[in-house]
């Protein structure tokens, strides 16, 4: 694994700290940052050009002001499996910015959704009280509105990652957009269709209480429904049983008039769509995933499943140090207009998604690893 010359820590325990390591000289507190260097990104077909462009013009005006050192904060669901680039990501970042801070997060999540965000909520609080300047957060939803207010109020600059709470007062979100990730997802699926009528399966969510699933299900729905072909969402089950998920898929695979001629999956278990199809007869079909689980990157290398899409989670942690570093710098309203490039309203970074087809994945782990990121 290729690390770049870049220093950062890798995630263990509870804690996965950064401290001044970047190539910025800080003397003692209260002076002037100086120059900050940012090691460049290996070139690869899935390097986000418009991403890193945007990154180097926030970095080159960065260096134009001056600033104190900075403590900051990065609060993550998990330091595992989805979370590790993204926590890989952050830490990479303020190792170079030269910051004081921590990526914080458990290794295994509580199985009681109201524990997570309690301690969630506390870790924010906590940030607070130790002197946090920026706090970047995977929220759990409306329920960190009120701690993430808090922070606010007392002065320090909040930006949400991969998941948002818009009802905050939050500076801005950083991730993918659901409904166009939806959309992007479908469309990949649409170039290996059959000409319509046709069913498709989408392995999604009807349940509009998950903000995000739904979204990213109605916008590959739209997609597929503007073409001509009937979406019927089969809904995923995030449970260590399978079977009920593919007894399920398979009664809808049975069921559909006219018959089903794709399945697309929209969530990290979207490997079970091949499950499904196998249950129902019809192994052929072509199917389109979701994130790089390792099971979905076998069923591709067997020529199953035939492209998915992958979330830049190393890039949604990587951003925010960056942003912060410049809200704190240069104002919000100038970080916002180097981020023009990337925005989606006034408030939602955007930093877009990987598609990956089956004979791409070689050179994709490669850049995953060229950038410290692999999964």
């Amino acid at each position: 694994m290729t690390r770049m010359g870049r220093c950062w820590t890798a995630a263990f325990g509870l804690l996965m700290t950064t401290t001044a390591c970047g190539s910025s000289d800080t003397a003692d507190a209260g002076t002037e940052v100086g120059h900050i260097e940012r090691p460049p990104t290996p070139a690869s077909e899935f390097t986000p050009v418009v991403l890193e462009a945007t990154v180097d013009r926030l970095l080159a005006m960065i260096n134009e002001s001056t600033v104190e050192p900075i403590q900051m904060v990065v609060l993550l669901k998990n330091l595992d499996t989805f979370f590790e680039p993204i926590a890989t990501g952050a830490s990479r970042a303020m190792g170079e910015l030269g910051v004081t801070g921590n990526v914080l997060g458990p290794t295994d999540q509580s199985d009681d959704p109201t524990t997570s965000q309690d301690l969630q909520n506390q870790q924010i609080d906590q940030a607070v009280a130790g002197g946090a300047e920026g706090i970047g957060v995977s929220p759990y939803g409306d329920t960190n509105a009120a701690a993430v207010d808090k922070a606010v109020a007392n002065g320090v600059h909040v930006v949400t990652l991969d998941t948002d709470v818009a009802t905050s007062k939050r500076s801005l979100y950083v991730g993918a957009l659901n409904t166009s990730v939806g959309a992007t997802a479908a469309n990949t699926l649409l170039a290996m269709l059959p000409p319509p009528p046709g069913t498709v399966i989408v392995h999604g969510t009807i349940g509009a209480d998950w903000v995000d699933g739904y979204a990213r299900t109605r916008g590959a729905q739209e997609v597929l429904q503007a073409a001509g072909y009937a979406p019927v969402v089969s809904e995923a089950v995030f449970s260590a049983d399978e079977a009920f998920d593919i007894d399920w898929m398979k009664t809808n695979i049975e069921t559909a008039n006219p018959p089903v001629v794709g399945m697309v999956g929209l969530f990290n278990i979207s490997y079970r769509c091949v499950m499904g199809a196998d249950a129902a007869g019809i192994p052929d079909v072509p199917i389109v995933a979701f994130d790089f689980d390792p099971r979905t990157v076998d069923y591709m290398r067997q020529g199953r499943i035939k492209a998915t899409h992958t979330q830049r989670q190393y890039y949604e942690g990587y951003l925010v140090p960056y942003i912060l570093y410049g809200i704190k710098t240069i104002g919000l309203d100038a970080t916002r207009e180097i981020l023009a490039p990337l925005m989606d309203g006034d408030s939602r970074v955007n930093i877009g998604l990987d598609v990956v087809p089956s004979e791409k994945i070689d050179a994709y782990n490669a850049f995953l690893d060229e950038i410290g990121a692999g999964q």
